[in-house]
């Protein structure tokens, strides 16, 4: 008989986004008690909708997350509608405190907790984020196609969105704003594809909330665009995996923090997965969802050999006290 500590669940995920609920949908699944916390703020909530999940393309981010939620209490999967506030490591696994103050328990730890797009510090650009000021050309450039679109330089990643974003619409026009000055090499790559260059910093946008109307510079002139490409800075959500002694790292790419893991989701901690934006900061939607069901099978894989140690054991010593009577 296998002796575990008396924990609530075999897996708590902090995170019902698409990692967190793929994740608790092929732990249901293989049979596991699992209980999804999540606080209600998705990255994506500004989305008129996901994009490039087969299927599912232009779904709501809302929509698809009630139709997770359904799938994964289907198989019994316990999903809790809350902030989780602190966690801890504990004997043999992991607490958290959420919101009301109730605590729950596990054998297993995963994060899904996701990122934080921190923009530009331009006045008007949070107003339109997800809408009309863009990131991703996979995400959103089929949206915006043959429009006026104007790429935010912060550095030098701003000809290389430039030159992306092109694919989608002949009218990109590049505001240098704090990137350094181009090289030759750049300036030709932009004249060549036919991208404007705009000198000068960016002091605000103008719009209306839905609708993108015009970049406004420091010397006052007025450039009209229908969507603005900026570069974020992706802060993955750490502060709960921190509190178990995971490390947060820059990312090699200079794009923000990440948690690393190995292929797996695995961190360097014993019982601490982590799926979805905090350890990818690039995943879209699908490749987080995938990352999730990785990380299910591989912390379905550890609690079975945990299990079969402690069956071993209890095997052994039945054989022993037999012999000895």
């Amino acid at each position: 008989m296998t002796n575990f500590p008396a924990f609530q669940y075999d897996v708590l995920i902090i995170g019902g986004g698409a990692a967190g609920l793929s994740a608790a949908l092929a732990l249901g699944r293989a049979r596991r008690s699992v209980v999804v916390v999540d606080g209600g703020e998705p990255r994506n909530a500004p989305a008129s909708g996901v994009h490039n999940f087969l299927t599912r393309d232009g779904t709501p981010p809302a929509e698809l997350m009630r139709l997770g939620r359904e799938e994964v209490e289907g198989y019994g999967g316990v999903v809790v509608r809350s902030e989780v506030l602190s966690a801890a490591r504990v004997d043999g696994g992991f607490t958290v405190t959420i919101a009301d103050g109730a605590v729950l328990s596990a054998r297993r730890i995963l994060f899904a907790t996701g990122l934080i797009d921190e923009l530009p510090e331009v006045p008007g650009l949070r107003g339109h984020w997800g809408t009309a000021v863009l990131h991703c050309p996979y995400c959103h450039g089929w949206e915006v196609q043959d429009r006026a679109i104007g790429v935010l330089a912060t550095s030098e990643k701003g000809v290389h969105q430039a030159l992306l974003f092109r694919q989608w619409s002949e009218r990109i026009t590049l505001f240098l704003h704090t990137a350094e000055q181009l090289t030759e090499e750049q300036l030709e790559q932009l004249a060549a594809r036919g991208i404007e260059l705009v000198t000068g910093r960016v002091t605000s946008v103008d719009g209306d909330g839905e609708r993108l109307n015009a970049v406004i510079l420091e010397d006052g002139s007025s450039h009209a665009v229908d969507a603005l490409v900026v570069a974020p800075t992706f802060t993955a959500r750490t502060e709960l995996l921190e509190q178990v002694g995971i490390e947060v790292l820059p990312h090699p790419m200079g794009v923000g923090s990440f948690v690393e893991t190995d292929p797996m989701g695995a961190t360097p901690v014993p019982g601490v997965w982590a799926a979805g934006n905090v350890t990818d900061l690039m995943g879209q939607v699908v490749t987080s969802a995938a990352d999730g069901l990785r990380a299910a099978a591989a912390l379905n894989g550890d609690l079975i050999m945990e299990e079969t140690r402690a069956a071993v054991d209890a095997y052994r010593l039945a054989r022993t006290e037999a012999a000895v009577r």
